[in-house]
């Protein structure tokens, strides 16, 4: 009698699928910490942004003895370009602040704001202007 071989040549659909599912598994982990990633780059770009506005801001001050009334009068001579954004373009929240207990002086402060994607990113800890319940807007165009 004779017994007769057959050979196996491929994989069976239990196994591909098997294989299939563990590269869609590994594919997703890799598309989450890539998200994650640029969450943390875009809120350290917030941050520099902050940091960029601040200075230019505070340049102003020193030169016209208040702070302006919107952004864009910062350019060109303190920043080339308002930064914005880096997630929508959008403008970061400023207003220029008047002190109300001291007469209303126009310009004397500033509030200046960019909403992180990680709400408990450590610079939301040192928020120097989250408290301005002592100054109203300014009323200026400069």
């Amino acid at each position: 009698m004779r017994k007769s071989k057959t050979l196996k040549n491929g994989f069976t659909l239990i196994e591909l699928l098997v294989v299939i599912s563990i590269i869609a598994l590994l594919a997703s982990i890799v598309l989450v910490s890539l998200n994650t990633a640029r969450q943390k780059a875009r809120d350290a770009r917030r941050i520099a942004d902050i940091r960029t506005i601040q200075q230019a801001l505070n340049l102003y001050f020193d030169v016209q003895g208040r702070y302006p009334a919107i952004l864009d009068s910062l350019k060109p001579t303190y920043l080339a370009q308002v930064p914005l954004d880096p997630k929508d373009n959008s403008a970061y929240e400023y207003a220029c602040l008047k002190d109300a207990a001291s007469g209303g002086n126009e310009g004397r402060g500033f509030h200046l704001a960019a909403i992180l994607e990680d709400t408990s990113h450590s610079a939301l800890q040192t928020d120097a202007d989250a408290n301005v319940s002592s100054y109203e807007k300014c009323t200026g165009s400069a």
